[in-house]
């Protein structure tokens, strides 16, 4: 191995029948498929949108303006009105929703998920009629208070600090009350429903979806698709257990049961050898990640400004290559694919960037799956504890702009930061989320550089040869030009429509074609990915790598560093450096 050190070779070589033959491709078509359907069924209704939201306009617009010290009550109805106009409420957007619904939410009866009467509805709504109309009791006490606090600023000409303050405070009180009445209303319009149908539906089609780029890639098409039957009912049986009520209330969501529905099957009976073809854990993620692009919209993420982006672009690497030093060198990690995998699973975003990273670094499978689970768990257990610890702890008026900072720079998966931000208030929820969306933007940087490092260092070292640009090339796991480019593309698309009228970008991109089809998708997409997780997973692998409770320390020393850096940041960011716009936030 001596004589080969300082030679360059290219063991890569380049060809184009990759662009059909391989698994990343094949998520940047198939991704892309989805992104172009969801192109053609709603941006045929932007000349109606736009129009409704041109009356919208005329309706509050004049009001709305009326102070730059203060959004006013009727800004805010502006802003709610415009958000009320989406294009995924055509009557294509309503049908896509059901065929790709998940079961739905059960207390007691399981087949409740599938399945409810008109009747039992009809019960149900009853009940949610009486709790709807105490929160908009509460809702409505709230607006007559911020009504009185801002005609109180108004009469001083916006020009009293402390008068806007009250005015401020009085109308978030009244929003914090309007987000609580809207997701009671939300249970007033509960219909009855079969979606078994939809359901066995949606399975063949993931099927012969997924199916088309597995023939592709030379694979049997008759052997993945009978696997596939396999892989999606362990799928139907995470979703319902993520959805039961208690399940549900304490965040334990369907990352963590379809992985212990996998790994219970692969460490008992075993996974069968007819399922396997169907096991394509990175395939299934890739394509999910694909559509997870089109969601961050550069135009939404300059909103929040320089502070926002400081926090989550700053902080984020700091965090990544600290932890992966303390790693190294303190912790002594005897595999750097694992070590890279968990600094950018807990600095980043968890699973997605795991994944991400363990594709640039090749980790091993069950090294992927250790850092998958050590974020599940540390994830359910701070989307719940962080907004208690806030509200118990922070100064009143820091709770909802630094919490929210605080908790979508730390907490891992995208959902769990919007729940918890939630759980403080809607500014909360606004700020926590837009943070973790300019944070997943570094997916596809972690990856790049991590499969730079690995390639042209770490593999080098091992192997006594250095590599050229085309192995680099060859390495890149190629989804992410998917990522990027669906990005790109969407944040122009957002750009375009808001240049012609404000809100436009939303209804037609964000409330359209995003969660009217990529958002849809793509959380089945990940569930399959998670199912294959387990089932590949076999525990005497993951006992090797335990070895010692390195990882664990690992992962602790992280998001302990994590949660201080990003807490301190913010917290400068937000009030020291730039406190003119946390005001108008």
């Amino acid at each position: 191995m001596a004589e080969d050190v300082g030679i360059v070779k290219d063991v890569g070589k380049w060809e184009w029948s990759e662009l059909w033959k391989k698994e990343d491709w094949w998520a940047v078509w198939l991704g892309f498929f989805l992104l172009i359907a969801g192109i053609m069924v709603y941006f045929p209704h932007t000349g109606e949108m736009q129009a409704k939201l041109q009356k919208v306009e005329a309706q509050y617009s004049e009001q709305a303006q009326r102070t730059d010290k203060l959004k006013t009550i009727a800004w805010y109805q502006l802003s709610d009105a415009k958000k009320k106009v989406q294009a995924l409420k055509s009557s294509t957007g309503k049908w896509l929703k059901k065929f790709t619904g998940k079961p739905h939410k059960w207390t007691n009866n399981p087949f409740d998920a599938f399945f409810k009467s008109k009747e039992k509805a009809d019960a149900q709504k009853e009940k949610a009629i009486v709790k709807y109309e105490k929160k908009h009791a509460v809702e409505k006490e709230a607006f007559e208070k911020a009504q009185a606090a801002e005609k109180a600023a108004e009469a001083a000409g916006f020009s009293d600090d402390s008068l806007n303050a009250d005015a401020r405070a009085a109308i978030t009180g009244w929003r914090d009350a309007k987000l609580a009445a809207g997701k009671a209303k939300k249970k007033t319009t509960a219909k009855g429903y079969n979606q078994i149908g939809y359901l066995i539906g949606l399975g063949i089609f993931f099927a012969f979806f997924f199916g088309i780029g597995v023939a592709g890639m030379g694979q049997s098409l008759g052997k993945f698709l009978t696997g596939f039957i396999f892989v999606f009912l362990i799928t139907l049986l995470a979703w319902l257990a993520a959805n039961q009520a208690t399940m549900k209330l304490y965040g334990i969501g369907y990352a963590a049961w379809a992985i212990l529905f996998g790994m219970l099957i692969s460490n008992t009976v075993g996974t069968p050898e007819w399922a396997k073809p169907a096991v394509q854990t990175e395939y299934y993620i890739k394509t999910g990640l694909v559509l997870l692009g089109a969601k961050i919209l550069f135009e939404k993420i300059i909103v929040i400004g320089t502070a926002g982006i400081f926090v989550a672009w700053v902080v984020t690497p700091t965090v990544w290559f600290l932890t992966y030093w303390f790693g190294q060198k303190i912790v002594k990690m005897p595999s750097k694919r694992l070590n890279a995998t968990i600094c950018s699973d807990m600095s980043v975003c968890g699973v997605s960037a795991a994944i991400a990273t363990a594709s640039a670094c090749k980790a091993k499978k069950e090294e992927l799956t250790l850092a998958v689970g050590l974020s599940l768990v540390f994830t359910s257990i701070m989307m719940i504890v962080m907004p208690m610890i806030i509200k118990a702890t922070f100064p009143v008026d820091k709770q909802l702009i630094l919490g929210g900072a605080w908790m979508g720079g730390t907490i891992d998966a995208t959902g769990a930061v919007a729940a918890a931000g939630a759980f403080l208030g809607e500014k909360a929820l606004y700020v926590a989320a837009t943070i973790k969306m300019i944070q997943n933007v570094l997916i596809g940087v972690i990856a790049f550089f991590v499969a730079l490092y690995f390639t042209t260092k770490v593999e080098a070292a091992e192997t006594g040869v250095k590599v050229g640009p085309m192995e680099i090339w060859y390495r890149f796991p190629k989804f992410v030009i998917g990522f990027i480019a669906a990005s790109i593309i969407f944040s122009l698309f957002y750009s375009y429509f808001n240049a012609q009228i404000g809100g436009l970008g939303t209804t037609m991109v964000d409330k359209g074609v995003i969660k009217g089809m990529s958002d849809l998708y793509r959380g089945w997409f990940f569930s399959l990915s998670f199912v294959s997780i387990g089932l590949a997973t076999n525990f005497r692998e993951l006992k090797e790598h335990f070895k010692g409770g390195k990882p664990l320390i690992l992962y602790f020393f992280g998001q302990s560093f994590n949660l201080c850096l990003t807490l301190v940041v913010a917290y400068i960011m937000f009030y020291v450096v730039f406190p003119e716009l946390t005001a108008t936030i």
